[in-house]
């Protein structure tokens, strides 16, 4: 499985997903996949699955079938995310 939090950092949210991912890693030990949709590569991928709304959070399965996707706030919980990864 793969969970990718896809977001701006220089944004009104960026200090919320930030602890998300902080706060993930401690009570996980799991490090989640972060992307700039400003980026090249996040751009092709936000196209891919259609994400137009930051933050989103998706969880692919290893073949790039879409599992789930939490898009905008507030974050989703940290168990929602952990049963992905």
């Amino acid at each position: 499985m793969r969970v990718v939090v896809i977001y701006r950092s220089e944004s009104d949210y960026a200090r919320q997903v930030s602890d998300f991912l902080r706060d993930f890693s401690r009570q996980t030990g799991q490090v989640l996949e972060e992307m700039s949709p400003d980026s090249a590569e996040g751009n092709n991928f936000c196209e891919v699955y259609d994400i137009v709304e930051y933050p989103t959070i998706i969880a692919l399965s290893d073949s790039g079938q879409l599992q789930n996707l939490w898009r905008g706030l507030p974050l989703p919980t940290i168990s929602e995310v952990s049963f992905y990864v």
